[in-house]
């Protein structure tokens, strides 16, 4: 498979990886359906504009996997940098209207900002084989059906993964890559 290579430092075109990117001091941000959504709208525009291609993913209450392929930057930022900054924006203006108590929980005393959401410095691990990318798939399809969770039965019953494409074919937000197709 061509996606699969041995690259270090940073996120390379061409080569998928593993990301988590983590809300900002493990709270449950991302419970809101509605924010789930923004970042599902975030991904529709990098991937509608070129920019990446998502193979498989989870959303959860407190982080987010992806296993992706930043295809080309986004004018001088970064993919990844383009869906932290936007979803931050996002986030913000919908808490302003319908939950500034939580805002506030994100207020940031650094200079380059008012409010964090996402940790600094997301994990992203290059994929290097076949076998690498299927556990790393298997990992993110069961993470809502593990024990400290409990969010599913089953994987393809959790609405916010990529789990429904790989068992049934259904991809109900149409920003899923088949893996075999990149």
């Amino acid at each position: 498979m061509h996606i699969f290579h041995r690259r270090q430092g940073q996120m390379l075109p061409a080569q998928c990886y593993f990301y988590t990117d983590t809300i900002h001091g493990f709270k449950n941000l991302l419970q809101d359906d509605n924010l789930k959504m923004m970042i599902i709208d975030s991904w529709r525009y990098l991937i509608s504009n070129k920019l990446i291609e998502i193979y498989g993913y989870v959303i959860m209450p407190n982080h987010i996997h992806l296993l992706w392929n930043i295809i080309q930057s986004n004018g001088k930022e970064s993919p990844a940098g383009s869906f932290a900054k936007f979803t931050a924006h996002q986030f913000r203006k919908y808490l302003i209207g319908n939950n500034s108590d939580l805002l506030e929980q994100f207020k940031s005393g650094k200079s380059d900002r008012n409010y964090q959401f996402w940790k600094r410095d997301p994990l992203a691990i290059p994929i290097s084989t076949e076998e690498i990318f299927y556990q790393k798939l298997n990992y993110i399809h069961n993470n809502p059906t593990t024990e400290k969770w409990k969010l599913a039965e089953l994987p393809e019953a959790y609405r916010w993964s990529s789990a429904n494409f790989y068992e049934n074919g259904h991809d109900e937000f149409g920003i899923l890559t088949h893996y075999i197709q990149s």
